[in-house]
């Protein structure tokens, strides 16, 4: 993982991260936030929110709120990113979503709060690897929609 990217999760010693890259011409046209919704709120959706809070116990915000995305707390923001978290009893998570021309990426990093976190995150992680991609594909797809009406 990129030092750049790194240094944009708060978490000093995570046990999991991961960068997920999309290539996506005129990325950059829309903000880290709008990314994010349209990625966790809209493409994730109910599916995305039964594994955040029924599997990882996350405590999340139950309706749209401001200063929250999907549920996650913004707890940092700059010109080209934002960081989201989330906590439960077993992990606590961060989502960073950059965008930069031609570009959106996606990275998680999780610190175990508890020994269950840790087996709960790895029987998770394949399931995550296979989906990830996907949801930045819709994403950006809802953002081209969004704009083209």
């Amino acid at each position: 993982m990129p030092d750049a990217v790194r240094r944009l999760s708060t978490l000093a010693e995570p046990d999991y991260a991961d960068l997920f890259t999309l290539t996506a011409a005129g990325a950059a046209a829309r903000s880290p936030e709008q990314w994010a919704c349209a990625v966790l709120e809209d493409a994730a959706g109910w599916q995305g929110q039964f594994v955040w809070r029924g599997i990882l116990g996350l405590r999340l915000q139950g309706r749209p709120t401001p200063g929250c995305v999907a549920g996650w707390e913004i707890d940092g923001r700059g010109d080209d990113w934002i960081r989201l978290e989330a906590h439960s009893r077993m992990i606590t998570g961060q989502l960073v979503l950059r965008v930069e021309e031609g570009q959106a990426s996606l990275s998680t990093f999780i610190r175990y709060r508890k020994p269950s976190g840790a087996r709960v995150w790895t029987r998770l992680t394949p399931l995550h690897h296979k989906l990830v991609p996907g949801l930045l594909r819709d994403g950006h797809r809802i953002l081209q929609e969004a704009a083209a009406a």
